[in-house]
């Protein structure tokens, strides 16, 4: 991924109270890609950094960042689709966050009680691109820089939330959170809602995870996440969470620390969040993580591939997270690394559907795309 969004952003190892195993891992089972397809209803325009969820009476819903120019543009938008028919087909994107700067990285759950939240952080990145801008292209970024002044653009800056407790058909005003991740909290056993991720704009940049005991309403600071020996904290990005069968929660974390360099690192906590392992590898290049637990108890990582072959790829455990399996291919057509934060979702028992962002052969613009996919 570009440096301009991240600037703002075998062996064995014993943790606290685990033991998570490097290995090269299980072998993969058989997979077959039933379809894959472009679900973008605006072309001409980027999309980026989609989530994807189901609710319980089984209707998907899929947000992302819309509207945009490019990877960093001041267009940015969170958009949002329903599909009623297991992706078959998706309804026209409504627009459900657009602030006075760049907004990013959407991420959507159903909480317990039928709530719909997403997430989204804004971004001022765009800025520096600005004064490189001439002619049309000068006059439409300054024109969208100037829907507010500096003060407003300085207050506009955060992660942050809205909430919806009719189905989606209204949401919420906007309203501040601790933190941010790009695939945004998990709906916990016990009630809480749980959200993994990293204080953005703030000067100590904390990674831990915080907690919401009121239907994602307020949030509070529950832990931070360690830092493995040797790495600096500041280089932990857009992390991702899921509680086992046993009630042990597992975080995946996007490394750019230079020891296991795009990588994705994982710890675990045993006592509902309070205390995490120290962050460890699990011998998977590619990043960021979406994790989902599947119907019968195993986990199930999704991740984005950015080397040859381009795409995204997804990874099982069967033992809650100690070891993971070789890969599975979901997607290995891409023409470069500007693709990937794939989430998945389990339509019915091994069938599952992905979606991620992609640019694609010929085209300036990124796109959604989508592949059904089952294990055999």
């Amino acid at each position: 991924m570009k440096t301009s969004r991240r600037s703002f952003l075998k062996s064995s190892a014993v943790l606290t109270g685990s033991i998570v195993v490097v290995s090269p891992g299980r072998a993969a089972p058989e997979a077959k890609i039933v379809e894959t397809k472009i679900i973008s209803q605006f072309p001409s325009n980027y999309h980026g950094w989609p989530t994807l969820a189901q609710r319980k009476n089984g209707e998907l819903l899929a947000v992302c960042s819309g509207g945009r120019e490019g990877h960093v543009c001041p267009f940015g938008r969170v958009e949002f689709m329903k599909s009623n028919d297991g992706g078959e087909s998706w309804c026209f994107p409504r627009v459900v966050i657009d602030g006075p700067i760049d907004d990013r990285d959407a991420g959507i759950v159903e909480t317990a009680k039928g709530s719909i939240l997403i997430t989204s952080f804004t971004s001022n990145a765009y800025e520096g691109p600005l004064g490189k801008k001439s002619g049309e292209d000068l006059r439409r970024w300054k024109a969208a820089h100037h829907r507010s002044d500096a003060e407003g653009r300085k207050k506009a800056l955060g992660s942050w939330m809205i909430r919806s407790t009719n189905g989606g058909l209204s949401f919420s005003g906007r309203y501040r959170v601790p933190l941010n991740s790009p695939h945004g909290p998990i709906q916990l056993s016990d009630g809480r809602l749980l959200y993994a991720g990293k204080a953005l704009w703030t000067p100590e940049s904390k990674v831990g995870v915080c907690e919401s005991k009121d239907d994602g309403l307020s949030w509070q600071w529950l832990s931070d996440i360690p830092t493995r020996k040797g790495d600096a904290h500041k280089s932990y990005h857009e992390l991702h969470a899921a509680e086992t069968q046993d009630g042990k929660l597992v975080v995946q974390i996007r490394n750019h620390n230079s020891r296991n360099a795009g990588e994705s690192l994982q710890c675990e906590s045993s006592d509902g969040g309070r205390t995490w392992s120290d962050p460890q590898a699990i011998g998977v290049w590619g990043l960021p993580s979406h994790l989902l637990r599947l119907r019968d108890g195993r986990l199930l990582m999704s991740y984005g591939y950015r080397r040859k072959p381009f795409g995204n790829q997804a990874r099982l455990s069967e033992d809650g997270g100690t070891t993971w399996s070789e890969p599975i291919m979901i997607s290995g057509d891409g023409v470069s690394g500007d693709l990937g934060y794939p989430s998945t979702v389990e339509l019915v028992a091994g069938q599952f559907l992905s979606v991620w962002y992609e640019k694609m052969a010929g085209s300036p613009r990124a796109v959604l795309r989508q592949a059904r996919w089952r294990l055999t």
